[in-house]
């Protein structure tokens, strides 16, 4: 059969088509001699994909095959009856076990059982029986005037009345006062009992100061008058707060001396103290490693109560550390206690040869400064007098002048441990299991999570009606004051605190109670 004649359009357009690629030849020769010919794609897009777009793979089931094992040492002829059986039947296992694998559970399961990372189940409590209600709950109160009321204890009553009635400070509102920079990790009262004048260190490095005697007062007032329309209005102003940069990270902890007044000590995760001496204005460091480089953070600190030259300070690394600041600044004696961070320390106010300590590791540890011992090749550390162990990490072990111990962990509690007669223990006494269990348990909310200062229960240090008492944050954003034998005193909040006030401090004597949160602001009762 001949071939069809092509038309006229027909010649036309080949002629056009074979002109055209005639052309796109010669201008990538020349583009390529000159160098500036593109780059040759590694995968050609597929016809009318939008750019930018990826083909998805298909997904090829797999098929689960058993282990290869060698049959030449299990003495097994390759190509034989037996190798085949034996390949068919490691087939078959694995099959079955990646069926029960799949399938679906249909009974019911216990949680104890099904655990399969995390902490340890502790089998004796159910420990998710309140994990719905665990979260914070901003503003909602779970001790107030109804319970008060209801007290039929007289003491107890009055004591609560009394600490309930504190007030929050009316100076200034709780958000115009920013006390530091960023969010707060320590928190402290001048023991000048006059006036309160409040002392707080922040995340990175900031010490803020805040005078509560002073007052916003109408005077200071300005009014504007824009229009008719529109209201007075009146500029209040800020408080005076003076800030200092003594750290270049986290000040952990404020301590002042007992001797002079003037004298304020602070840690830090810079791995130094610092006193800050208020009358030469001047803050000089009375510890650091010789090495600069060290990275060895404190992550708190104590004066000595019977030799104030004596500071004690803890450290991430779970050691504790003893400098006499008449020394060289890198001079300190360190006692590894811990495999795990030391959260935190408690010196015995009156007995100061007793120290407590708080770790991640769960443990809350009971120790004599008197006597040294050999501890697994660590060298000497002072002698273990008793520990108690917690479901989960202990935050901070505080020491009372009666001889208690209040305790926040993780578990979502609050232990009282009492250790009566201290004064007439031996050098190195062993305590047994049930003097290291706690006295008073107190349910309590401490799961403060990524950006809340963790909660630490603190001690008034001498109250003045000589009733022990101790106060911690409230994810609720409230305060929480307990006594001694673990009864809740108050829970103290009010108008304009906008967020978890987590770190809390008693004032040494007034019924003072200072605490502040995230964001760098105080709150004030008094």
């Amino acid at each position: 059969m001949p071939p069809k004649e092509l038309s006229e359009y027909e010649r036309q357009r080949q002629a056009n088509i074979a002109e055209r690629d005639a052309l796109l030849k010669r201008l990538a020769l020349d583009a390529a001699s000159a160098g500036i010919a593109p780059k040759p794609a590694k995968k050609a897009a597929a016809p009318g994909r939008p750019p930018g777009r990826t083909t998805q793979v298909q997904r090829i089931k797999k098929e689960v095959v058993p282990r290869r094992t060698s049959a030449r040492l299990a003495g097994i002829e390759a190509d034989s009856e037996k190798a085949k059986r034996k390949a068919d039947e490691e087939y078959e296992v694995a099959q079955e076990q990646a069926r029960v694998k799949r399938q679906r559970h249909s009974g019911d399961l216990d949680l104890r059982d099904i655990v399969v990372a995390g902490n340890a189940w502790d089998k004796g409590k159910a420990a998710f029986a309140d994990v719905v209600s665990r979260g914070a709950n901003p503003y909602e109160r779970t001790f107030g005037e109804t319970e008060v009321k209801e007290t039929s204890n007289k003491e107890l009553k009055a004591l609560r009345e009394q600490m309930s009635g504190l007030q929050l400070y009316e100076g200034f509102e709780p958000n115009s006062i920013k006390l530091t920079q960023d969010r707060i990790y320590s928190i402290a009262f001048h023991p000048e009992p006059a006036k309160a004048l409040v002392f707080a260190g922040d995340k990175f490095g900031n010490m803020g100061i805040f005078d509560a005697s002073q007052r916003m007062g109408p005077s200071n007032a300005v009014k504007k008058e824009e229009d008719d329309d529109v209201e007075d209005e009146e500029d209040i102003p800020d408080p005076e707060i003076t800030q200092l940069h003594a750290h270049t990270r986290t000040i952990t902890g404020i301590e002042f001396s007992p001797v002079n007044p003037s004298h304020i000590y602070t840690s830090s995760y810079d791995s130094s103290i610092r006193l800050l001496d208020l009358a030469t204005s001047k803050a000089t460091e009375v510890y650091g490693p010789q090495d600069r480089e060290a990275d060895d953070c404190l992550s708190g600190l104590q004066i000595d109560p019977k030799t104030p030259q004596v500071i004690y300070f803890s450290r991430l690394d779970g050691c504790i550390g003893r400098h006499d600041t008449r020394e060289q600044a890198s001079a300190a004696t360190i006692w590894q206690l811990s495999e795990k961070k030391i959260g935190g320390f408690s010196i015995h106010p009156q007995y100061s040869h007793y120290l407590a300590t708080a770790s991640l590791d769960r443990t809350m540890r009971l120790w004599d400064l008197r006597k040294l011992t050999f501890w697994e090749g660590d060298g000497k550390i002072p002698a273990l007098l008793g520990s108690h162990m917690s479901r989960l990490s202990i935050s901070h072990a505080a020491f009372n002048s009666v001889g208690q111990v209040a305790t926040s962990s993780y578990d979502d509690t609050i232990k009282v441990y009492n250790f009566e007669g201290m004064s007439s223990w031996k050098e190195g006494k062993a305590l047994d299991d049930s003097t290291m269990e706690p006295t008073h348990v107190v349910k309590h909310n401490n799961q403060t999570g990524r950006w809340v200062t963790i909660l630490r229960p603190q001690w008034q240090a001498d109250p003045s009606d000589g009733v022990q008492r101790f106060v911690i944050g409230n994810m609720n954003r409230f305060v929480d004051v307990y006594s001694g034998s673990g009864e809740q005193l108050a829970q103290l909040g009010g108008p304009g605190i906008t967020a978890v006030p987590a770190v809390a401090q008693f004032h040494p004597t007034k019924d003072w109670i200072a605490a502040g949160t995230a964001s760098g602001k105080l709150c004030l009762w008094m």
